[in-house]
């Protein structure tokens, strides 16, 4: 693969438009930018994650480091459609992944019976972390494909799935090193 870039700063952004990956131009306002913008940092609240888990002493490293490396290449993908209008990287089998990933985590979690709270041990937090920018992440990307309608459906499967993935998750993480979830205490003001 050749230089993608040569020079970092082009300075054809200074008035305020952005270049789109099919050579045309728009407002770095733009739902289109936005969205993309939510889809890079979701990416990048994955790779702290990612290098949180790397860095840690988490029993099933390996396999947890293998789907956060899946995760931000399809990231990575989803950024490309977006960016590029009517291009397609994305395929189903990101979803079925997911999906098979989730009933797995699931099959060792407890049912829950209350509301949890994004909190825990630093990986939990972390997940919660990029679970609640993926929500954001799918927000913006919904109001562009009701606004342009050339989206695809993989592309909105893959957010609402990953944040279902990122819950189950943090609820897997937290649970690894003993811990359980931190639940929401209704009325807690009647214990102060």
């Amino acid at each position: 693969m050749g230089h993608r870039l040569s020079k970092i700063y082009t300075r054809t952004g200074d008035t305020g438009s952005t270049g789109l990956g099919d050579g045309s131009r728009v407002a770095k306002d733009d739902l289109r930018i936005q969205a993309l913008g939510d889809v890079d940092e979701l990416n990048a609240v994955i790779g702290v994650l990612r290098a949180h888990i790397v860095n840690s002493q988490i029993i099933e490293q390996a396999q947890w480091e293998k789907s956060l490396s899946l995760i931000q290449h399809w990231l990575f993908d989803l950024g490309g459609e977006v960016c590029i209008p009517n291009y397609k990287l994305l395929q189903p089998i990101c979803i079925d992944y997911l999906e098979t990933e989730i009933d797995q985590m699931n099959e060792h979690l407890p049912m829950l019976k209350e509301f949890i709270l994004p909190a825990g041990n630093l990986s939990c937090s972390y997940a919660h972390q990029a679970r609640a920018v993926c929500r954001r992440a799918e927000r913006s990307l919904m109001s562009l494909q009701q606004r342009d309608q050339n989206i695809e459906s993989t592309a909105l499967q893959l957010l609402n799935r990953l944040s279902d993935w990122l819950f189950v998750a943090s609820r897997s993480l937290q649970r690894i090193d003993g811990g359980s979830e931190v639940l929401w205490q209704k009325n807690i003001n009647q214990s102060i």
